[in-house]
């Protein structure tokens, strides 16, 4: 029984829901690798890179103001959110869609063949996956990371059952790719509505106020959530346009093991939000930055051993994603080479990303959306000044460094001079002899920090 209570945990539930989609995620980018040329891996990753991050202006938009305004909430006012929410967000896809109606048009003028896919496509992925994303809010305010961890499952085990029944029937290519992507979002759609988890039947209890509420704190908020994938779309276009898709299948590759840094972010960053927003309003601000402190400093100190594992071990990792064209080949040795760089980098992530949700708590979300576009300038001046220094991949790579550090600066500032002074060397160090205690005790809390 006491197994079973620490398994419906919610930072285990989360750890499962992105870990468990992670590994479907590898286990469909290995197929992928294996059944398509090295230039169709690169188009299929633009595209999705490109789907992420336009998609990020709507999740983004979305997530942190609904749980914001939704968690603890009352039920009547619960609905009223949940009602504005799906305004937002349908406005918010019916924008996208118009703002991509002009490419239908210029479609046949475009040679770059990646634009030329994404031009085609993007309009029916948005629209398919729209209930989807909707209830992925629901959950998370709900904490109910069961349900989530159900729908990632759901949607990408479909579509690697898809997927092997077209390399079965040899009808592997591009395009049904996309359809069956398409038919997977859609599908998951109609079942978080049948279920009941859309909230779809509460869209008449949106009120004009609560919609101006989350939309005032989500036009700030996204900034937030942006910063996570910002990075790897700049260097997608740069990468694609300068270098071709077939680097860009290499990059892709050399990044897939970053899953590894990505899994435990993303899911206590989901979790981080309610414990530092409860720290704000009951203004406890020294209950807040040992908050931060803590997410910071243990997830860091962490990531160590496993970044060191990988490190060992990346080249068999990426033999067995990539498959036999890329082990024993240059390409390979680019590949393992792309991930060290950015893993020794990564270890800045936890910094920045959960000072970056404080800056949410705290409310201050403008804050991210000023920093955000500040590391965008920064990205696309390094990536394009990576690339024509050294002429390969490898400047680009490494030139992330800069962004990342320009961020965590920016973020340290505003929470330290306009909130409350804090140490980030003392949030690692109080972690470090935190997990030594911890560790020490028989992996038994110590009694005396539990009060």
């Amino acid at each position: 029984m006491k197994i079973l209570s620490k398994l419906k945990n919610i930072h285990f539930l989360s750890l499962m829901g992105t870990g468990g989609m992670s590994v479907l995620t590898f286990l469909l980018t290995a197929i992928l690798y294996r059944s398509l040329s090295i230039k169709e891996i690169g188009i299929w990753f633009f595209f999705q890179s490109m789907l992420s991050f336009l998609d990020t202006f709507r999740q983004g938009f979305l997530s942190t103001a609904f749980v914001k305004f939704y968690a603890g909430s009352s039920p009547e006012r619960g609905r009223e959110v949940i009602g504005s929410t799906w305004y937002i967000a349908t406005a918010t896809t019916v924008i996208l869609l118009l703002l991509s109606i002009p490419l239908l048009f210029i479609v046949y003028l475009i040679k770059d063949e990646s634009l030329v896919f994404f031009a085609k496509f993007y309009a029916f992925n948005l629209m398919a996956s729209l209930p989807m994303i909707v209830t992925m809010c629901i959950a998370q305010g709900d904490l109910k990371f069961g349900r989530l961890l159900y729908i990632r499952v759901f949607q990408v085990s479909f579509l690697i059952l898809c997927v092997g029944f077209l390399i079965f029937t040899r009808q592997n290519n591009l395009v049904n790719l996309m359809y069956i992507n398409i038919a997977a979002s859609a599908i998951t759609s109609i079942f978080c509505m049948l279920l009941g988890w859309s909230g779809i039947r509460f869209f008449s209890h949106r009120t004009r106020e609560s919609t101006k509420e989350i939309f005032n704190f989500g036009k700030y908020t996204v900034g937030t959530s942006i910063s996570s994938s910002l990075f790897g779309v700049t260097d997608t276009f740069v990468i694609n346009f300068m270098l071709g898709p077939s680097a860009l299948a290499v990059y892709n590759l050399g990044r897939r093991l970053m899953e590894v840094v990505e899994i435990p972010l993303r899911s206590f960053v989901a979790t981080a939000m309610p414990a530092l927003s409860s720290a704000f309003n009951q203004g406890n601000k020294e209950k807040l930055i040992s908050t931060m402190g803590k997410y910071i400093g243990i997830i860091t100190i962490g990531l160590v051993p496993f970044l060191i594992g990988t490190y060992i071990f990346a080249g068999y990792a990426l033999a067995i994603i990539g498959g036999g064209k890329y082990n024993g080949t240059e390409a390979g040795s680019i590949a393992v080479n792309i991930f060290r760089i950015s893993a020794t980098i990564a270890l800045l992530y936890p910094a920045d990303r959960f000072m970056s949700v404080t800056l949410d708590a705290i409310h201050k979300p403008q804050i991210n959306l000023y920093k955000v576009i500040i590391m965008v300038i920064i990205n696309v001046a390094t990536d394009f000044g990576g690339i024509y220094f050294f002429g390969n991949i490898y400047g680009l790579v490494a030139g992330t460094f800069i962004p990342i550090l320009v961020g965590t600066i920016i973020s340290y500032y505003h929470i330290s001079r306009g909130y409350k002074r804090f140490s980030i060397v003392e949030s690692y160090t109080n972690s470090f002899l935190e997990i030594k205690r911890f560790v020490f005790n028989g992996f038994k809390p110590d009694k005396k920090l539990s009060h």
